[in-house]
C-alpha cells in the first residue's frame, strides 16, 4: 500500500476505533506548520470541543511499513489522543479573541530563521543575526509539555495592534513568567549526577548553561532586555553564545581557550548526533562583546577585530583602482613611488 492510499484507510480505521469506543469526534486532514518543519496530520477534535489533538500519519506510515496492522496503529493512536484530550490545557476560548487579556501569556522563542522562512512569512518577529525572535501565547502547563499559541499576523489584525506594541510587552512581560537562569555548567552537572563532577568556584566557571525555568524553549531569554549585559557579569566578560537547542544556550568565556572554528563543529557535531531536528536551533557560534554591547555571529566578530587591528580595506575596489592608477601616473619619481609601494605593502601586512 502507498502512503496516500494508507493515508486514507488510516483516516477510516482511527474513525471506526472512536466509533467503537464510543466516542463522538470529527476527523480532519490538513498539513501542520511547525518551527523547523511541517508535517501531514489528521486532526481528531470531539464535537463538543473546540481543542484538537494532531495525529502524524508519517509516523502512522512509519509503523505500518515496520509490519503493524492498521487496526492495531489506530487502536495505539487513538490511545495517544484520548491522553492527550485529558493532559488538553484548560482555557477559555473567548479570551484568545481578547488581547488585554492574553498579553499577560507573552513568551518569546528564537528559531532559526532560515529553516523556517516559509513560516516567518505569517508571523510577527525580529531578526536577531540568522536567528528570528517570535512570540507566543503560554495557556497552561501540564506533564507532557506546555500548550502554547504561536502568535500570527492575522491575530495582530484581531487584536489591533502593531508588532511593535507586540514586542514591547513581551520584551516587559516574558522575563517575568519565564525568567533567565544562568547556571554554571558543572552546577548543572552535579544536579544530574551528585558527586561525580569536582565544585568549580564560580569565577573559575569556564561553561554557563542559560535557559528558563521549565526548560522548554528556553534559547529564547538571549533577546530579553539586559539578558546580554547579565551573562556578561556571570562569565567576566566576553564570551560566546552556543545555539545548544530551541531549549537553551551555552555561554562560554572568550579567554582564548578555544577558536571559533572548534566551538563551531562542536555545535554542528552535537546537532548531527545529539538533537532532534525539530529541536535544533542554528549550526552557528555568536559572540557578545561586552565593552561595546554587541551581539554578532562570531565570524562577524573576528572580521570586526581584524578590521580593528590592520586596517579596513577599500571597501569599493574599483573606484579604488582608478584611484591608484591616478597617482601612478601624476608620480614623477619611480625610484621613489616603488619605494613607497614596497613601505605601503610591509604596513599592510602587519
Amino acid at each position: 500500500m502507498d502512503y496516500e492510499q494508507f493515508k486514507a484507510d488510516f483516516q477510516d480505521a482511527l474513525r471506526d476505533e472512536f466509533a467503537g469506543r464510543g466516542a463522538e469526534v470529527e476527523l480532519t486532514a490538513r498539513k501542520v506548520e511547525k518551527m523547523n518543519g511541517s508535517y501531514e496530520a489528521i486532526t481528531v477534535r470531539p464535537q463538543d470541543s473546540a481543542i484538537g489533538v494532531n495525529v502524524s500519519v508519517e509516523r502512522a506510515f512509519a509503523a505500518y511499513g515496520k509490519g503493524e496492522d492498521i487496526s492495531e496503529i489506530a487502536d495505539h493512536f487513538a490511545d495517544a489522543v484520548e491522553n492527550g484530550f485529558k493532559e488538553s490545557p484548560k482555557f477559555d476560548i473567548e479570551s484568545i479573541s481578547d488581547y488585554e487579556q492574553m498579553k499577560s501569556k507573552l513568551a518569546m522563542e528564537v528559531v532559526s530563521a532560515e529553516r523556517n522562512a516559509e513560516l516567518l512569512q505569517t508571523v510577527p518577529h525580529e531578526q536577531m543575526e540568522d536567528m528570528a525572535v517570535v512570540y507566543r501565547f503560554i495557556l497552561d502547563q501540564s506533564n507532557s509539555g506546555n500548550g502554547t499559541i504561536l502568535v500570527t499576523n492575522q491575530m495582530l489584525d484581531q487584536y489591533g495592534i502593531s508588532k511593535e506594541q507586540l514586542r514591547a510587552d513581551a520584551m516587559e512581560i516574558a522575563p517575568e513568567i519565564r525568567p533567565a537562569e544562568i547556571r554554571g555548567m558543572s552546577e548543572v552537572m552535579n544536579e544530574m549526577a551528585p558527586g561525580m563532577i569536582p565544585e568549580i568556584a564560580p569565577e573559575d566557571e569556564q561553561m554557563f548553561v542559560a535557559t528558563v525555568p521549565d526548560k522548554i524553549h528556553g534559547a529564547g531569554v538571549i533577546a530579553y532586555p539586559n539578558f546580554m549585559e547579565d551573562a556578561a557579569q556571570k562569565a567576566g566578560g566576553d564570551y560566546f553564545v552556543l545555539p545548544s537547542s530551541i531549549h537553551e544556550v551555552l555561554l562560554v568565556k572568550d579567554n582564548g581557550q578555544m577558536s571559533v572554528k572548534e566551538l563551531e563543529n562542536m555545535v554542528k557535531e552535537v546537532n548531527a548526533t545529539q538533537v532532534e531536528p525539530a529541536d535544533q536551533l542554528t549550526d552557528h557560534v555568536y559572540h557578545y562583546d561586552s565593552q561595546n554591547h554587541i551581539f554578532e555571529l562570531a565570524d562577524k566578530y573576528e572580521e570586526r577585530m581584524h578590521e580593528a587591528e590592520h586596517g579596513t580595506p577599500d571597501k569599493d575596489s574599483v573606484l579604488g583602482d582608478l584611484k591608484e592608477k591616478k597617482q601612478e601616473i601624476a608620480k614623477k619619481d619611480p625610484v621613489k613611488d616603488a619605494a613607497k609601494r614596497t613601505a605601503k605593502k610591509h604596513e599592510t601586512s602587519l
